[in-house]
C-alpha cells in the first residue's frame, strides 16, 4: 500500500470528485495529468516541478531547470513543503551588541529540500484551448520566509472567486536558511544570496514560458501574496531597481507587507547568522565552511534552520532577503522614493492590527523593545520613537495587554508592514501608475486574519466573522485587479464594495469591517494622518533599520 503524507489530504479528496477525463499538460521537460472537479469546474495540477531539485552541489545555489522526466506524472497530490523554522522566543535580540552596520559600497513527512514545486488551478479545458488567453493569478504564500507551503492555500478558492476567469498559480520556494543565508564566506563559497526570492523568479519565468498550455496569457500576469508573500511581491517590485526586463509581471498585489530589516549581504548581522549556522552545524573547523554544509545530512541542517530562527528576539525571523548586490544594489527606500517601480498597477492591504501576535507578553520597556528590534538604532533614537507611541493603544482589539506591550505592537506593525506598504504607494503614486490602499478591519484584525477570507476551504484559517456577503466582497474586489485591471470593474454583482479612490486622490483608503451585529460594513475613509506622520518618522530612520 502506498501512503501519503497529511498534506496529500485535499488531493485525495479531489481524487473522489476526479472526473473520468483527467487533463493532460506537455511541458516539454514532463507530462503531467491532472484532476478534474465537475462540482467547481476548475482542472487542478498539483505539484509540477519547476526546478530541479536544490540538494546536493545545488544546496544553497541559484534555482536550475527541471530534469527531463519520462512518462506521464501524476500531477494529484500535494508537493511536499520546504524545510520549516519556527519564529524567534528569546526577550532579547542575540544581535544587540554587534557593531558596524555596512553600508551600500528533520525530515517530516510533507516536508523535504526536494520542494520546488507550484500548482495550477484552471478552468476546464481551459488547457485545451491554444486562444483562451486568461489572465494569471500568482499567488506567493507568506510564512515569515520560514514556513508555510502551498499546501495551506487552495489555489481552487482563488480561481472560484474570480468565476472561473483565471488562471491561478500558487507557488514554493526555499524557505529558512535553505533560502537566506548570507555573508562573504557564503559567498566565496559558491552560494546564492537570496536563493528563495530567485526561485520565486523562476517560477516566475515557467509562467512566462508555460502558462499559455493551461489557458493562460503570460501578458496579464498578476503576482499577490501575503505576509512574507506579500513582502516578496515588494522584492519583485523593487528588483533591478525597478526596471526588470522583460517583465517577469504586470499587476502586483501586497497583503500585510513584511519588511524585517534586510541588511548588505556582508553586514555583521548577516555574518553573524552564517557564523552561528557554521558552528552549530559541526562546520566550524572546516577550510570550506559552505562545503561542509552542502555535505550536511537534512536532519542535522533542519535542526540548524529551527535554532537559528527560534532563537532570536520573540516575534522575529532571522533568515530574510539581503541587499545583494545584483537584484538589489541599494536599500529599498531609496529605489521607492525615486519612484522606479515593477509592474504597471497596485493593490495593497494591511490589517488593522499587524503586530500584535509577534510580542512578546512580557515585554515591560518600549526603548528596550525598539533597541532590540533594530540593533542599529542608536539608544536616543529608541528613546524617541518609545515617546511616539507613548499612548499608542492597539486598534484591533489585542485584549488586556499592558501599556508597553501595546506600544511594541503598534511599533512592530508599523514599522515593518504598514509603513512600508504607504511608501509602495507614494513610489507608484510617483511613477504615475495606478495604486490603491485597503484596510482589513474586522476585530480583531490581527496579522493573517484576512487569510481565511482568501481560501475559504483552507482548515489552516478560520474566519473570525463568517459573513457571505463580506467573504464574497474582500476576495472579489481583488480578483478585479486580475481579471479587469480595475477593483471598480466588478466580476459580479455580488461584490458589495464601493467605488475605490486611487491612492493619488486624496490618501484614502477601502475600509473592509462589520458592524456591532456582524453585518457586512464597506466603506471609504481617510487614512490617519498620525499615523502617516509616523511613518515618516521610519523613513527618516531607515539608515539604521535596514530598510
Amino acid at each position: 500500500m502506498k501512503l501519503h503524507s497529511p498534506l496529500s489530504l485535499a488531493s485525495l479528496i479531489s481524487v473522489v470528485l476526479a472526473h473520468s477525463q483527467d487533463p493532460l499538460v506537455d511541458l516539454g521537460y514532463s507530462i503531467y495529468q491532472g484532476l478534474t472537479n465537475d462540482t467547481t469546474g476548475v482542472a487542478s495540477f498539483l505539484g509540477i516541478r519547476y526546478a530541479a531539485p536544490p540538494t546536493g552541489d545545488l544546496r544553497f545555489a541559484a534555482p536550475q531547470p527541471p530534469p527531463n522526466i519520462t512518462g506521464v506524472q501524476p500531477a494529484v497530490y500535494q508537493p511536499n513543503a520546504c524545510p520549516q523554522a519556527s519564529y524567534g522566543s528569546e526577550p532579547t535580540s542575540p544581535y544587540l551588541n554587534i557593531t558596524g552596520m555596512q553600508r551600500r559600497d528533520s525530515t517530516t513527512p510533507g516536508f523535504s529540500e526536494d520542494c520546488l514545486f507550484l500548482n495550477v488551478f484552471t478552468p476546464v479545458d481551459a488547457h485545451k484551448n491554444a486562444t483562451a488567453d486568461l489572465p494569471v493569478l500568482v499567488w506567493i504564500h507568506g510564512g515569515g520566509y520560514i514556513s508555510w507551503g502551498a499546501y495551506m492555500h487552495p489555489g481552487e478558492d482563488l480561481a472560484a472567486a474570480a468565476d472561473n476567469g483565471a488562471v491561478v498559480v500558487v507557488l514554493q520556494y526555499r524557505l529558512g536558511i535553505f533560502g537566506f543565508l548570507s555573508g562573504n564566506e557564503f559567498v566565496q563559497g559558491g552560494g546564492a544570496l537570496n536563493a528563495g526570492l530567485l526561485d520565486q523568479r523562476f517560477a516566475l519565468q515557467w509562467v512566462q514560458d508555460h502558462i499559455g498550455q493551461f489557458g493562460g496569457d503570460s501578458s496579464k500576469v498578476t503576482i499577490w501574496g501575503q505576509s512574507a508573500g506579500g513582502g516578496s511581491v515588494f522584492q519583485h517590485i523593487v528588483a533591478d531597481g525597478g526596471n526588470t526586463q522583460p517583465p517577469l509581471f504586470h499587476r502586483a498585489m501586497v497583503s500585510s507587507n513584511f519588511m524585517p530589516p534586510q541588511y548588505m549581504y556582508n553586514d555583521s548581522i548577516p555574518e553573524a547568522i552564517y557564523q552561528s549556522v557554521v558552528q552549530a552545524a559541526d562546520c566550524a573547523t572546516s577550510t570550506e565552511s559552505l562545503s561542509c554544509l552542502r555535505n550536511a545530512s537534512v536532519d542535522v541542517l533542519e535542526n540548524v534552520n529551527n535554532l537559528t530562527n527560534f532563537n532570536a528576539l520573540y516575534g522575529t525571523f532571522t533568515t530574510v532577503p539581503v541587499i545583494d548586490g545584483k537584484l538589489f544594489s541599494e536599500p529599498v527606500t531609496e529605489t521607492l522614493v525615486k519612484g522606479n517601480v515593477n509592474g504597471e498597477m497596485l493593490l495593497s492591504i494591511t490589517n488593522a492590527d499587524e503586530g500584535a501576535i509577534f510580542i512578546d507578553p512580557k515585554t515591560a520597556n518600549t526603548t528596550s523593545y525598539v533597541h532590540n528590534l533594530f540593533p542599529y538604532l542608536p539608544i536616543d533614537e529608541a528613546r524617541k520613537v518609545g515617546s511616539v507611541y507613548a499612548n499608542f493603544t492597539t486598534p484591533g482589539g489585542s485584549g488586556d495587554v499592558t501599556p508597553a506591550v501595546a506600544q511594541a505592537s503598534g511599533i512592530l506593525g508599523e514599522s515593518t508592514f504598514t509603513c512600508p506598504t504607504y511608501l509602495l504607494l507614494d513610489a507608484f503614486n510617483k511613477a504615475g501608475k495606478q495604486a490603491w490602499k485597503g484596510l482589513f478591519a474586522v476585530p480583531p484584525a490581527h496579522h493573517g486574519d484576512d487569510l481565511a477570507y482568501y481560501f475559504p476551504s483552507s482548515p489552516f484559517f478560520n474566519p473570525a466573522v463568517n459573513d457571505t456577503e463580506l467573504v464574497s466582497s474582500f476576495a472579489k474586489t481583488f480578483l478585479s485587479v486580475v481579471i479587469n485591471a480595475d477593483p471598480n470593474t466588478h466580476i459580479d454583482s455580488s461584490d458589495a464594495t464601493p467605488r475605490w479612490s486611487t491612492w493619488a486622490q486624496g490618501n484614502t483608503e477601502m475600509i473592509f469591517n462589520v458592524t456591532n451585529a456582524n453585518e457586512t460594513d464597506i466603506k471609504v475613509s481617510i487614512t490617519d494622518p498620525d499615523m502617516l506622520s509616523r511613518c515618516r518618522i521610519w523613513q527618516g530612520l531607515a539608515q539604521y533599520t535596514g530598510h
